[in-house]
């Protein structure tokens, strides 16, 4: 009989022999059944792919490009559209194409984005739908190559975009606000990315006249005060020469003569006064914005 009981504690304590459950038969009092011991290494490595798929770069790609896509079909419109766009439209549109590529547009959006966003400007300026559709497309795989912080500048100008595309309000069949609506989307979600760069960065004030971009800057604005003052003290000078000249030293053919030379004395005083006052207010006004200007640079 402790021969029968050795046996049967060896079979149960063996660890190489496997385990029966059996109700009708009673077991070593020190018997405790193995448990089964699951590999860790299978579960770490699924947390590793895990933590790699949701990494912020990885997942605001994946978010984006369906948003550019948007934007990119959104401007599959027949060849005439933009030409076909009432006057008003039109220029809403030229507003437009200066929001989106205002300003140092290839500093902050690089080089190959800030020279799609320059033609795609001139794109809409000139009413041009192919040219505008080609470069459009052409904007996921650009975007999906910007840096932290050109995506973030690069949104900003879509957002200003697009609020200018959805003033135009319904027109056609709505492409113009499906337009919008798809700008919107991807600016808000490129905007909200994180620069990495503590900088503040650069404020430029432009002064765009048709292709001629300016930039203010404070010397400008001084430049263009003492330009200004100059052409006060001009038109002063004049009305006071006018003014001067008594009206009795002057011959006149008749009446007539007489009224139309009195009207247009009075013509040329008003004109050199209005002048004077002018360009008063604008010396002052160019003399405060160097002053903004030059505190905003030492900031």
């Amino acid at each position: 009989m402790a021969s029968l009981v050795r046996v049967s504690s060896y079979l149960i304590d063996h660890p190489k022999l496997p385990v029966f459950k059996n109700t009708h038969c009673c077991l070593h009092p020190n018997y405790k059944p193995l448990k089964r011991r699951t590999p860790h290494y299978r579960s770490l490595t699924i947390s590793c792919a895990f933590t790699e798929s949701n990494s912020p770069d990885s997942s605001l790609h994946q978010d984006i490009q369906p948003l550019l896509q948007d934007i990119s079909e959104s401007f599959l419109l027949p060849p005439d559209y933009f030409a076909e766009l009432p006057n008003d439209l039109r220029l809403d549109l030229n507003d437009a194409a200066f929001d989106i590529s205002s300003g140092p547009v290839i500093d902050e959006c690089g080089q190959d984005m800030g020279e799609a966003l320059l033609n795609l400007s001139r794109a809409w300026e000139a009413a041009d739908t192919s040219t505008s559709s080609d470069i459009a497309r052409k904007l996921p795989a650009l975007a999906s190559l910007l840096t932290t912080n050109a995506k973030s500048a690069f949104g900003k100008r879509l957002i200003s975009s697009g609020r200018r595309f959805l003033s135009m309000g319904q027109y056609g069949q709505g492409e113009l606000q499906r337009i919008a609506k798809a700008m919107i989307k991807a600016g808000k979600l490129l905007s909200a990315v994180t620069s990495t760069n503590d900088e503040k960065p650069k404020m430029e004030r432009m002064l765009k006249f048709g292709s001629l971009q300016v930039e203010l800057t404070a010397t400008k604005a001084n430049i263009g005060a003492v330009i200004a003052f100059g052409f006060g003290v001009i038109c002063w000078q004049l009305s006071q020469g006018i003014q001067s000249t008594p009206e009795s030293s002057l011959q006149y053919a008749n009446d007539n003569a007489l009224l139309l030379g009195k009207s247009l004395r009075g013509a040329l005083l008003a004109l050199c006064y209005s002048s004077t006052i002018l360009s008063g207010f604008s010396t002052i006004g160019l003399i405060l914005l160097a002053r903004q200007l030059r505190s905003a640079k030492d900031e």
